[in-house]
């Protein structure tokens, strides 16, 4: 995929995470993660194929929840697939 269409489509789906967001009432800036989880979805989209991406996407989701430290969590590419 061409990655000027990888970052739009990167960009089109943080503004739907982050209509999501707003409707649960997370606050701005209150993620427990390091890169922040738009910030992670952003680069997971622009460099992983995208059903990679959204898996990974959907898992560090998950793991933002009341029982998760938090913490460092880049995005992690496969050394084979580099």
């Amino acid at each position: 995929m061409d990655k000027r269409i990888k970052n739009k489509l990167a960009d089109i789906l943080l503004v739907l995470y982050k209509i999501i967001k707003n409707i649960f009432f997370i606050r701005e800036g209150s993620c427990k993660f390091i890169p922040s989880c738009s910030q992670y979805a952003k680069e997971a989209i622009i460099i992983l194929p995208l059903h990679t991406a959204l898996i990974k996407i959907v898992i560090r989701i998950i793991k933002c929840n009341p029982f998760s430290r938090g913490g460092y969590d880049p995005v992690i590419v496969n050394e084979e697939r580099k």
